[in-house]
């Protein structure tokens, strides 16, 4: 029986192509969008015509979500998977942004996610079963320059994300982080800007900074056809393809030179919780019940 999955943020670049990917490997798929009308349409449409399902759902809104995990379920006969793929970026000088600004940011990328996961988690605890997907980042534990109320977002989602493969470990649910590396995306270029420009001045020179550096960035990635977003659908597709239980929590796809520092990383911090969670006397918690 194919497995049935739910996917957000269906209209970016990550999200319509892991929901093609998914479906032409056997999958059933619903993917959620705010709106199929408007600037999405077009891409609803090729999203239908590929065999996907969909459903409007806005991840700031509580009440959306948890009707759009309800429709989803209904559409799909159940539920084995989520990917929480909604997100949003955000580049400038970090004391332009005003609280509201990093609201915005944390609204999708982390509260979004404990909305998501509050909507699924009943249905997968009660079937003993489930696996959880979540987008973050290669700088989703590591600052640069102008990105970083984006990577602080990253950061709270990775530690969201830690805390509930722990909790979840005993009912069957297993937890995994994909980690892409910058795409050459509509992602980049809709990034939040900071909406506080009383204090360019301040800064000089460096309020030029953030959009040369973004776009220095974006012109370098192109360079390389590998870093290309269908590798972040190939990615889900073949950890999906992995046996329940034997997946991998943290799965890196770049191949402008992130991949190796940040798998090393990966793997340090790998071993410095197993070694937290077994003073405490809590190691069990790492390991899936697979019963």
């Amino acid at each position: 029986m194919s497995k049935k999955v739910l996917v957000t943020g269906a209209s970016g670049a990550f999200g319509s192509l892991t929901c093609k990917s998914l479906a032409q490997n056997g999958y059933q798929v619903v993917g959620t969008m705010r709106s199929t009308k408007g600037k999405n349409e077009s891409i609803a449409q090729d999203l239908q015509m590929a065999g996907v399902k969909l459903v409007e759902m806005d991840v700031t809104n509580e009440a959306s979500v948890n009707d759009g995990v309800a429709r989803g379920i209904g559409v799909l006969g159940g539920l084995d998977i989520v990917f929480n793929n909604a997100g949003l970026g955000a580049n400038g000088i970090q004391e332009m942004f005003t609280a509201e600004d990093m609201q915005q940011v944390f609204d999708v990328n982390v509260f979004g996610v404990q909305r998501l996961m509050r909507a699924v988690l009943p249905h997968f605890r009660n079937q003993g079963k489930g696996t959880i997907l979540h987008t973050s980042s290669c700088i989703g534990r590591v600052t640069t320059p102008f990105l970083g109320v984006y990577c602080a977002s990253k950061y709270a989602l990775e530690s969201l994300a830690e805390g509930y493969r722990a909790e979840l470990s005993g009912f069957g649910i297993e937890s995994c982080i994909i980690e892409p590396g910058g795409m050459p995306t509509a992602f980049m270029g809709g990034m939040l800007r900071p909406s506080d420009e009383n204090r360019n001045e301040g800064y000089g020179e460096m309020v030029h900074a953030p959009v040369a550096s973004l776009n220095g960035y974006v012109d370098y990635i192109k360079t390389n056809p590998k870093q290309s977003p269908q590798a972040v659908a190939d990615a889900v597709v073949a950890l999906l393809e992995m046996p329940h239980g034997e997946k991998p929590f943290r799965t890196v796809v770049d191949f402008m030179g992130l991949k190796e520092p940040i798998e090393k990383y990966n793997k340090s911090l790998h071993q410095t919780t197993q070694q937290i969670y077994t003073a405490n006397g809590v190691n069990n918690l790492l390991s899936l019940n697979k019963n």
